[in-house]
């Protein structure tokens, strides 16, 4: 791939205008909540946007477009099925909750609804999961450096390392927000004219239909047993494990997505953010997934399409973007391409690290280092906590490096984290009883099963480090069942002990439990600024969509 000065340029300014939002933003951060929580003072309309890109990292442009290439039209679940109902939910039931509680972030909440211990606990898996995560993203844009622009993959990865944490450190969440929403019209600008070369130069849809293996061109049908679909997952784990576990564990449970919600300027727009950000979640496979299945297309029509193997000698699914970058845009078009590609990296990356600084500052370093220090003190922490998070995703980089599908390897984090925490969550926000004690042996019985499952599974090369004793079809059947499991222990461990603990009295669970807290009525009389009739609009429009491509 060779690029012209034009290209370059087009980076260069990129490079420039995130780092110029930062320092725009400097002047306003004076206080550890502006730092780390924006004053929760951030339009409607930011907070939606930023709500789904929190979302659309490297990870996940180069990663569902690799899953579109290795599963076919099944990889549209993670959207339709695995966010869209999740998103809804947030916003009409959640939001109330997280919002309403003043909690600065979710482990707060749980400190809140249950004890310290299960704040502490939370808030330790989760940011060893954000840094993780911000990890997979960095190495994804050095190997997109690598790979397009010859660069050096060590030297791609501390560039970018780098400037992620200046804009950073100079505005802190406003800045990275900001930057989200201008990576979402990057992505959509860059990508989409992509989309549009590439199917016609297959014979659009039809071409589609000919060259490609029926068995990647459906939805649902082939679900019945592994056997008969790419994904090599059933019916149950495809609906419970993703559509229940993983996508209500991840929307309505992670920070990083929750964040962008929490930080609205009132109620009202808190709950209408998820769901307006499921407007563009449910058109974004045009966008990350039809690339990988268009692939598909091309390389039984030309030659030239193969995609490359990598360090383990296994298939390259995630070059798929990048292939078809360098194949179909000219000069000029190909800088906007790229730089839409190291936008998604900059906006995943600086999600998570946003994140973990909040999560540890308060939920970590205020609640058991330091309680009652300085706003001015908390500042310093989190820019602090910021250098401290770009440098562990640095060494997490390196980790990646062994999947060839970045997607697979997110998914088997989220089953981890995510899974357990959402039956935790569920308990405690529809069923007083729980308790603290309950929630914590839960949340760590949900853990340690999840790691004991892949310890004793295996798939494409993948766990088995205890003893090899089954064998999944794909790493994200997988990470499916281990979701599913993982919270079904929770949920059982949580009944249990909560049965034989005593409980918070009611007063106490006030704005905490569902059943204890009074009644939201949405006076709105326009239906699109409802987030229920708004909600309820857009699941029929997916469920049509599932139907369309069964």
């Amino acid at each position: 791939m060779h690029l012209e000065l034009i290209d370059y340029g087009i980076i260069a300014l990129y490079f420039l205008f995130v780092l110029g939002i930062g320092l725009m933003l400097k002047r306003k951060i004076k206080t550890g909540n502006d730092f780390l929580m924006s004053n929760r003072n951030i339009p409607l309309w930011i907070t939606s946007l930023a709500f789904i890109s929190a979302n659309l990292g490297a990870q996940e442009v180069l990663g569902m477009a690799a899953n579109g290439a290795k599963y076919g039209l099944y990889t549209v679940h993670f959207y339709w099925l695995g966010a869209t109902l999740a998103m809804i939910f947030l916003g009409v039931f959640m939001m109330p909750f997280y919002y309403g509680s003043k909690a600065r972030s979710v482990p707060e909440y749980l400190k809140l609804r249950f004890d310290e211990k299960t704040r502490t606990f939370n808030a330790l898996t989760f940011a060893g999961m954000t840094v993780f995560s911000s990890g997979v993203s960095l190495y994804a844009l050095a190997m997109l450096m690598q790979v397009m622009l010859g660069w050096d993959f060590d030297f791609s990865i501390w560039l970018a390392a780098g400037i992620v944490l200046v804009y950073i450190f100079l505005g802190g969440l406003t800045s990275a927000v900001y930057n989200e929403v201008l990576q979402f019209f990057l992505i959509v600008l860059g990508i989409a004219p992509l989309v549009y070369i590439a199917l016609h130069k297959a014979g659009g849809w039809e071409g589609i239909m000919q060259h490609v293996d029926d068995a990647k061109l459906h939805v649902w049908k082939g679900l019945s047993s592994p056997k008969k679909n790419p994904m090599g997952v059933d019916a149950v784990s495809m609906v419970f494990g993703l559509g229940f576990v993983l996508a209500f564990g991840y929307w309505c449970t992670d920070f990083l997505v929750v964040q962008r919600a929490m930080i609205s300027r009132n109620l009202n727009e808190a709950r209408r953010t998820p769901v307006i950000a499921t407007i563009p979640k449910v058109f974004m496979p045009l966008i990350v997934i039809l690339p990988g299945i268009i692939l598909l297309a091309l390389q039984h029509q030309f030659d030239g399409f193969q995609l490359p193997v990598n360090a383990s000698g296994q298939t390259d699914y995630n070059m798929t973007l990048p292939l078809l970058l360098k194949s179909f845009y000219p000069n000029g078009l190909l800088g906007v391409g790229i730089t839409a590609l190291i936008a998604s990296f900059m906006s995943g990356m600086a999600g998570n690290v946003t994140a973990f600084n909040t999560v540890w500052t308060f939920d970590i370093y205020q609640t058991h280092i330091r309680r009652n220090a300085s706003e001015k003190h908390y500042l310093y922490v989190g820019k602090i906590t910021t250098v401290a998070g770009i440098l562990i995703s640095v060494a997490t980089a390196y980790v990646a490096r062994g999947f060839n599908s970045i997607m697979d390897l997110l998914q088997l984090v989220f089953s981890f984290v995510n899974a357990p925490l959402f039956a935790t969550f569920f308990l405690g926000m529809f069923w007083k009883r729980t308790t603290g004690n309950g929630a914590f042996w839960g949340l760590l019985a949900g853990t340690l099963t999840a790691a004991f499952v892949h310890g004793i599974s295996v798939a494409e090369g993948k766990g088995g480090w205890i003893y090899h004793y089954t064998d999944f079809y794909s790493g994200t059947s997988q990470a499916f069942t281990i979701a599913y499991i993982s919270f079904l222990a929770c949920l059982i461990v949580t009944v249990v002990v909560s049965l034989f603990t005593t409980p918070k009295p009611d007063h106490e669970l006030e704005g905490l439990v569902y059943s204890l807290t009074a009644r939201i009525k949405d006076a709105e009389q326009r239906w699109y600024k409802n987030p229920l009739w708004l909600g309820i609009a857009v699941l029929i429009f997916t469920i049509a969509l599932n139907i369309i491509f069964f």
